[in-house]
């Protein structure tokens, strides 16, 4: 029963990394603004806070699994 816990919560820390990688892509936005006249052109950056903070919840939630993981995998049993 404790390595399917392990297991369990492995595949959820998985799962949140990769939200957490897919939340900060969608946090950050890059726009091209091409030169008029004598302006230069430029690239701006947009910074979304609710995407980027769910991004971090999502890493804390993913370490908290994985230390719970690697104290459920290397505790003796008695």
């Amino acid at each position: 029963m404790r390595w399917l816990a392990v297991l369990v919560e492995f595949m959820l820390a998985t799962l949140l990394t990769v939200a957490a990688v897919w939340c900060w892509r969608n946090g950050i936005q890059h726009t091209w603004f091409q030169p008029v006249g004598d302006a230069p052109g430029f690239e701006a950056v947009r910074y979304s806070g609710p995407w980027l903070a769910l991004s971090a919840g999502t890493v804390i939630i993913a370490g908290l699994l994985l230390i719970d993981l690697v104290t459920r995998a290397f505790r003796r049993a008695h």
